[in-house]
C-alpha cells in the first residue's frame, strides 16, 4: 500500500520555522496584533493596510482580517490604517508589552464631497508587496458598470482585466495568459466551483450581493494554491451584519434576487441568506407556439453563518447551490438538460498568540451535468459529475515585521463519474435515466504540503520563496511533483518597484469537450499512466508605479509561460461512453508570451481602468496539423478594455465600458472534392482541411453604457434606498462574429462563408433596493 512521504517532509518545515523564530527574537521586540473590521457591519476587511510611516514598514490583513506586527522596542508609534472605500484611521500607540489592537474602519461617505476626498491615502500594496500578477476586483465598480440584461456579473468584469481573454461573445468563460478555461481554479469560500455559469454561459453563478471580496491571481502563485495552471479566482462570501438587520434586493428583466443579513447574537454571531431565481420560463410561455413546451429556469442560493466563540476563536459555515434546469419539447424532439454546483465549507479560525494564526477547513463540493436528448428515433444520454471532499489546515506565522511564514497541508478525495450512450428509441417516451449510484466512477486523492517564507531583506529588496509538494494517488497511477514558487521585489522609490516571479504548477484533472445531439458538454477526466498531469512554468517581470498619493496605479508586466502535456481529441474523435478515453486523446504542448498594461484610478468622482494586452499563444501536437505549430483557439493579438464610472450628482452616476479584441483563430477548408455518389455531407461536398486555425475572425469591439439613479425613501416610516439602473449593451449594435460556417451556393457552386452574430443592441432596466 502506497504511503505518501508528506509526514516526513513536513518535519523540516517546522524546524525551519522555529530557527527563524529564534533568530528574530534575540532582540527586544514588541508585537501588535489583532483584526480589522467594518465598523458598521462587523465584516472582516481582507487586505487592509496597517502602516508604520516612521519605520517605513507595515502589514496587511489576511483572508480573515488578521494582522501581526513585531517591531523593535519603541516609546510611541503612529499607525495609519487604510482600506479602499473606507475612512483612514491614524492611531498613536504607547505599548510596553505585546498587545492586541482590534480596529474598526468606517465606510466613506456617499455624498459628492466625500466621494471626492474619501480614502485619499489608498494602500500601496500593488507597489509594496512582493507578490505580482494580483488584481483585487472592486465590487462597487462591478455593480455600477453596464451589465447585459441588467445582471451585475463578476465574471464579465474579470474579462476586462489585463491578461484575460474572453470566450465566446456574451459568455462568462475566460482564458488567462494562453490557458484553457479548465486551467482556472475558481473558488467560493475555498470550495471549487467547476462550472461557474448560468444560462449556458451568458451569466455567472455568483450573486454579487452575497460577495465580500474577489481576487484574481495570474502569476507568482502563492503556495496555498495548486491544481491548476493558469489562474486563481478567489471569491469570499460576506459574513453577515452582526450589528443590525439589513436587506437588499433587485428586480431585473429575467430574474429577481433578495439578500437578508443580521445578527443572531449581536456582535457575536451573524448570518446572511441570498437567493436569486430567473423567471424566463414564465416570461416566454405566452409567446411560444402551443406545440413547443419549455420550462428553462435557474436559481442560486448562498447562505453563511459565523460565531465568535471568544476573542481567539471563530467558526464559519457557508453553503452555495446553483442549478440550471431545461426541458424542451416539440414534435420529434425532446431535450432535458440539468446542471449545477453545490458547495459547503466549515472553517475554524484560531489565534494562538500575537504571532501565530491558524485556519482549519472541511470542504465539500459537487458538480453534476445530465443530458437527455431525443431526435426522431435516436436518444442520447450523458451523465457526468465530480464530487470532492477536502480537509485543509493552514498557519500564518509572523516572527518579525520583515518576516512572514505560511505553511500548511491539504487532502482532497475526488470522485468522478461519467457515462454516455446513444440508442434506438422509436417510441414517443424517453427511456428512464440510470440512477446516479449506478454510474461508473473513478476515484483518486490529491495531497499537498506547502511552506512559504516572505522576508524583507532590506528597505529596497524583498524576497518570497516557497515550495508546494503535491501527491496524486489513484488505482492506476501515482505522481509526486515539486513546485517551487519564487518572487523578488526591488523598491526603486517610495511609489515605484520592480518585481519578478517564477512558478511551476501541475494539474491532475483534465476537461474534455464532447457533444450529444449537437449539444456541447464538458467532462472532467483524471490523470492516468498515459494521460499524465499537465505542467506549466511561468516567468514574469513587472514595473509598478503609483501617482498622487496612490490614487492612480500603473503597472506593466511581461510574461512567458510554457505548458506541457496538453490534451485534445485526435482528429475526428468525440467522447463516447466512459472515462476510459486514453485511446481517443492526443498530447502536445503550448506556450504563451506577452505584455500587459494596467492603469487604474481608485478615488474621486471618476474611477475605472484601462487594460491593454499584447499576447501570442501557440500549440504543437505531433498527431494534429501534421505536427506543425498552430495558434491557440483564443490567441487574440490585441486586447483593450476601458471602463469608467462617474458620480455626476448625489443621485445620478454614469458608467461605460469599451472592448476591442483581435479576431479569434478558426479553421477553414482549403479545398473541396465533389462526390457524385454516396456523399451525404455538405450537399455532396467533402471539404479538405490542411491547416488548423488558419484564418482569423473579424475584430471584436463593443461599447456599453449605463446610468444609475439613486434616491432615499421611506415605507411605513422605515427608510430605504432605491435605485434604478438603465443600461445599453452593444450601443452601436456591432455584428460581432459568434461563429462562421461554410455553405455551397447552389447557383455558382462556390463555397461561401456565413457569419452568425447573436447579440445586437440590448437595452435593460432593473430596480434595486436596500434597507
Amino acid at each position: 500500500m502506497y504511503t505518501p512521504p508528506f509526514i516526513k517532509a513536513f518535519r523540516p518545515s517546522l524546524i525551519l520555522m522555529f530557527i527563524f523564530h529564534s533568530f528574530f527574537c534575540q532582540a527586544q521586540n514588541k508585537t501588535i496584533f489583532g483584526t480589522v473590521r467594518d465598523a458598521s457591519t462587523g465584516e472582516s476587511l481582507i487586505g487592509a493596510t496597517i502602516a508604520i510611516p516612521a519605520q517605513h514598514t507595515g502589514a496587511t490583513t489576511n483572508n480573515y482580517g488578521f494582522y501581526s506586527l513585531t517591531l523593535p522596542q519603541w516609546d510611541s508609534l503612529t499607525m495609519v490604517i487604510t482600506y479602499v472605500g473606507y475612512e483612514p484611521q491614524i492611531k498613536k500607540i504607547f505599548i510596553q508589552n505585546a498587545a492586541r489592537l482590534d480596529i474598526q474602519l468606517k465606510p466613506a461617505g456617499t455624498d459628492l464631497d466625500a466621494v471626492e476626498v474619501s480614502a485619499q491615502k489608498v494602500d500601496d500594496r500593488n507597489v509594496s508587496q512582493t507578490q505580482m500578477g494580483v488584481i483585487d476586483v472592486p465590487l462597487k465598480l462591478v455593480k455600477e458598470l453596464p451589465a447585459i440584461l441588467g445582471e451585475a456579473d463578476i465574471m464579465k468584469v474579470i474579462q476586462l482585466l489585463p491578461g484575460v481573454q474572453s470566450g465566446n461573445e456574451g459568455t462568462t468563460g475566460f482564458h488567462v495568459r494562453g490557458g484553457n478555461a479548465d486551467q482556472n481554479l475558481v473558488q467560493l469560500d475555498e470550495a471549487t466551483v467547476y462550472n461557474p455559469n448560468h444560462l449556458f454561459g451568458l451569466l455567472s453563478t455568483f450573486n454579487t450581493a452575497a460577495i465580500n471580496n474577489v481576487t484574481l491571481i495570474k502569476g507568482g502563485f502563492p503556495v496555498q494554491y495548486g491544481g491548476r495552471l493558469s489562474s486563481i479566482l478567489d471569491i469570499t462570501m460576506k459574513e453577515g451584519n452582526d450589528r443590525h438587520f439589513k436587506g437588499e434586493g433587485g428586480i431585473g428583466l429575467i430574474s429577481s434576487r433578495l439578500t437578508l443579513e443580521g445578527p443572531i447574537i449581536k456582535e457575536k454571531a451573524s448570518y446572511i441568506l441570498s437567493a436569486r431565481r430567473t423567471y424566463l420560463d414564465i416570461i416566454l410561455k405566452p409567446f411560444l407556439p402551443k406545440k413547443i413546451n419549455t420550462n428553462y429556469h435557474f436559481y442560486d442560493l448562498n447562505a453563511k453563518v459565523n460565531y465568535r466563540i471568544g476573542k481567539n476563536d471563530r467558526l464559519f459555515a457557508s453553503f452555495f447551490k446553483g442549478t440550471d434546469l431545461l426541458r424542451y419539447e416539440q414534435a420529434g424532439i425532446y431535450y432535458k438538460i440539468n446542471f449545477g454546483n453545490t458547495t459547503g465549507t466549515l472553517r475554524w479560525n484560531h489565534i494562538f498568540g500575537e504571532k501565530l494564526f491558524a485556519n482549519t477547513s472541511l470542504i465539500y463540493n459537487d458538480y453534476d451535468y445530465a443530458i437527455v436528448a431525443r431526435q426522431n428515433s435516436v436518444q442520447s444520454n450523458v451523465i457526468s459529475g465530480i464530487r470532492d471532499l477536502t480537509a485543509k489546515m493552514e498557519f500564518n506565522y509572523y516572527p518579525h515585521h520583515r518576516h512572514q511564514v505560511k505553511f500548511g497541508t491539504m487532502v482532497t478525495h475526488h470522485t468522478l463519474r461519467s457515462e454516455g450512450d446513444a440508442r434506438f428509441n422509436p417510441g414517443t417516451q424517453t427511456t428512464p435515466e440510470r440512477p446516479i449510484q449506478d454510474i461508473p466512477k473513478k476515484r483518486f486523492t490529491e495531497v499537498a504540503l506547502y511552506i512559504d517564507d516572505d522576508i524583507r531583506l532590506s528597505k529596497q529588496v524583498s524576497l518570497t520563496g516557497g515550495i508546494r509538494i503535491p501527491f496524486y494517488i489513484s488505482d492506476s497511477a501515482q505522481y509526486t511533483r515539486i513546485e517551487p514558487r519564487v518572487g523578488i521585489k526591488w523598491q526603486m522609490a517610495d511609489r515605484t518597484s520592480v518585481k519578478a516571479a517564477y512558478t511551476l504548477m501541475n494539474q491532475f484533472i483534465h476537461l474534455i469537450p464532447g457533444s450529444a445531439a449537437s449539444i456541447p458538454y464538458d467532462i472532467w477526466a483524471p490523470s492516468t499512466q498515459n494521460t499524465v498531469p499537465q505542467t506549466s512554468q511561468q516567468i514574469s517581470l513587472g514595473v509598478f508605479h503609483n501617482l498622487k498619493e496612490n490614487a492612480y496605479e500603473l503597472s506593466m508586466e511581461v510574461y512567458y509561460k510554457n505548458m506541457e502535456h496538453q490534451v485534445l481529441f485526435k482528429e475526428g474523435n468525440q467522447l463516447v461512453q466512459s472515462l476510459d478515453i486514453d485511446p481517443l486523446l492526443t498530447y502536445g504542448k503550448g506556450w504563451s508570451y506577452g505584455s500587459e498594461l494596467f492603469v487604474q484610478k481608485n478615488t474621486g468622482k471618476l474611477t475605472g481602468w484601462i487594460a491593454y494586452t499584447l499576447a501570442w499563444t501557440n500549440q504543437r501536437f505531433p498527431e494534429l496539423n501534421f505536427g506543425k505549430t498552430f495558434p491557440y483557439r483564443y490567441d487574440k493579438r490585441h486586447n483593450l478594455s476601458v471602463t469608467g464610472s462617474y458620480a455626476l450628482t448625489k443621485r445620478w452616476s454614469l458608467a461605460s465600458t469599451f472592448v476591442f479584441t483581435s479576431g479569434a483563430a478558426f479553421t477553414v477548408p482549403t479545398g473541396r472534392i465533389t462526390a457524385q455518389q454516396g456523399a451525404t455531407l455538405f450537399e455532396g461536398n467533402y471539404f479538405i482541411f490542411e491547416e488548423r486555425n488558419n484564418v482569423r475572425m473579424p475584430a471584436y469591439h463593443r461599447l456599453d453604457v449605463s446610468a444609475i439613479y439613486k434616491k432615499s425613501k421611506t415605507f411605513c416610516g422605515h427608510p430605504y434606498d432605491s435605485e434604478w439602473a438603465f443600461s445599453l449593451y452593444n450601443v452601436y449594435s456591432r455584428q460581432n462574429p459568434y461563429f462562421i460556417y461554410f455553405q455551397v451556393d447552389v447557383n455558382t457552386d462556390t463555397p461561401q462563408a456565413k457569419q452568425v452574430s447573436l447579440l445586437p443592441i440590448i437595452p435593460s432596466v432593473s430596480y434595486n433596493f436596500k434597507f
